[in-house]
């Protein structure tokens, strides 16, 4: 109150001053215009000289005046201000409110008593819900035992459906197979076709064809054609009846089972046994598990064994292995013209023998083959170089050695064991195979299993390659390496501990001659299995 109060004063004062300076001019123009006429001009001139100077004086005042007013205007004007800043806090105090903050809190209060409305309803129509549900269910109970009989039926069907697939794809397959790439396993992932793959092997398998005509002439081509055209003949008649496929030859599948089924023979083996086999080797090797690349053994060892079950006297004979008359070439002495040493007789031997069956006569022939089949990328190195490897070392660790030739040990490395479907697909797995391989043909040996040595091996060791290629599939990017080392180390050794188990067994039935028994439950599981199949064709 003390600064309004002296504010006042000062404006107060400005103005009289202001006052009595308008008076002080007023009077003195008056007696300037008086005294005007009487006066000289020297007393004009100084009375001008007077004025100007108290002109001077008066708008110093004024200004003066003017910048106190500004600054005492500015001080007013905050002292408005803080009048209303300590009205607006005295209102504050005292709890005052605005119409319009009193209106939104009528609002929030009426929208919360509609949510709880709203919550309410809700609550009814969740107990109705309720009870709606439960005289459903009660209806349903009575119906869910006459739905049961429906649903049984109905799962039934969608079994039998799942079975049929398979064969509905290997029927379409085989329809429309004509130029297409290769879609089953183990052609998954090339681009080449069959007939391309088939023709390959089939150039591989030429040497070893020479070399047995040469030791044997007709003889032993006619052993390779009969099975040829009796394998040839067997998948079309099959194929037209059961699998309604008129081209199912075009792929040359066939023919290499036939060769390679006859070059597991003797060279004087009786031509209607050997069609028989070559059969057998079509429709239960091939054919009955639905086509090429989904069999589980391979054709052509399934078609010696079906010779042997079924013709033991044919087989077992002394006379089809051997016959003077009928060979033509019994040695090629190449390298021992060169020196007389053990090893140059040796390799004559592997040049050319007559010892063995029609694909084992010369060991150079099989390399040749093999090497073909590198080239083409057709086949790996793994499989045969560490069944080599792995029978050479038994052989030397073993007194006796190993009851199979280097031929026939050939044969089987390069073109049986090598077999796609029956072979596992990625380089560990065929690391293994090939050691396996020589495993077992040593336990063979030791346990005294002889003439059926090869043919039992690829018979254990082939319906173990989808739980080898499972072991030994590769790691898959972002697993730790380690970590799947030691587990797939761990399988390995419960699948090696299998594999010799079930060599075992395969052995003891072949020691108490059950073996026959084995084949017959072979094509009593296969045959059912075609019936089924055919059955569930009918009732789609």
């Amino acid at each position: 109150m003390a600064d309004d109060k002296s504010l006042l004063e000062d404006i107060l004062n400005v103005r009289k001053k202001r006052f009595k300076d308008a008076l002080f001019d007023n009077d003195g123009s008056q007696i300037s215009k008086n005294n005007f006429v009487s006066e000289n001009e020297n007393e004009n001139k100084n009375k001008i000289d007077m004025d100007d100077k108290h002109m001077d004086l008066k708008n110093k005042k004024t200004n003066e005046i003017n910048e106190k007013v500004k600054t005492n205007s500015g001080k007013i004007i905050k002292l408005e201000k803080i009048r209303e800043q300590k009205a607006k806090r005295e209102r504050l105090e005292k709890g005052f409110i605005q119409p319009k903050e009193s209106e939104n809190v009528n609002k929030d209060n009426q929208n919360t008593e509609n949510l709880k409305k709203i919550e309410k309803t809700q609550e009814k129509t969740a107990k109705l819900n309720n009870q709606n549900e439960n005289v459903n269910l009660r209806k349903n109970s009575d119906k869910s035992v006459k739905t049961d009989t429906k649903t049984v039926n109905t799962a039934q069907k969608e079994k039998a459906a799942k079975k049929t697939d398979r064969n509905s794809i290997i029927k379409n397959f085989f329809k429309n197979r004509k130029n297409k790439k290769l879609s089953f396993t183990p052609y998954i992932r090339t681009e080449v076709d069959i007939r391309s793959v088939m023709k390959d092997v089939i150039i591989s398998l030429i040497p070893a064809i020479v070399a047995a005509s040469l030791v044997y002439g007709a003889k032993a081509l006619l052993v390779i054609v009969t099975s040829i055209f009796s394998a040839v003949v067997t998948e079309k008649l099959f194929s037209i009846i059961f699998l309604n496929d008129k081209d199912s030859a075009h792929d040359l599948s066939a023919v290499i089972t036939g060769i390679l089924m006859a070059l597991t023979l003797a060279p004087l083996t009786s031509l209607p046994v050997v069609a028989f086999g070559a059969g057998m080797a079509i429709i239960f090797g091939k054919l009955m598990y639905g086509g090429i690349g989904k069999n589980v053994l391979n054709p052509a060892v399934v078609g010696r064994e079906f010779m042997t079950v079924f013709f033991p006297a044919a087989m077992s004979s002394g006379t089809i292995w051997f016959s003077q008359e009928a060979l033509r070439l019994s040695k090629i002495n190449f390298f021992v013209n060169f020196q007389k040493t053990p090893i140059m007789s040796y390799l004559d031997e592997l040049l050319l023998t007559s010892s063995g069956s029609l694909g084992s006569y010369s060991a150079f022939a099989l390399i040749l083959g093999g090497l073909y089949l590198l080239l083409k990328n057709r086949i790996s190195w793994h499989i045969p170089v560490t069944l080599f490897a792995t029978s050479f070392i038994a052989a030397m660790v073993l007194k006796d050695g190993i009851s199979v030739s280097t031929g026939g040990l050939l044969l089987t490395g390069i073109f049986m064991a090598t077999d796609m479907p029956t072979s596992p697909s990625f380089a560990g797995g065929k690391i293994y195979y090939g050691i396996m391989l020589g495993v077992v043909i040593a336990l063979l040996s030791v346990l005294g299993v002889k003439n059926e040595t090869l043919s039992y091996v690829l018979l254990i060791l082939n319906p173990f390659t989808r739980f080898i290629n499972k072991v030994f599939r590769p790691v898959v990017f972002g697993y730790d390496v380690k970590e799947e080392v030691v587990k797939q180390g761990g399988k390995a050794i419960l699948l090696t501990l299998g594999i010799i188990v079930f060599a075992l067994i395969f052995i003891g039935l072949h020691k108490i001659g059950a073996i026959p028994y084995l084949v017959y439950l072979y094509i009593l599981v296969l045959t059912l299995q075609l019936i089924r199949s055919d059955r569930n064709k009918k009732f789609n």
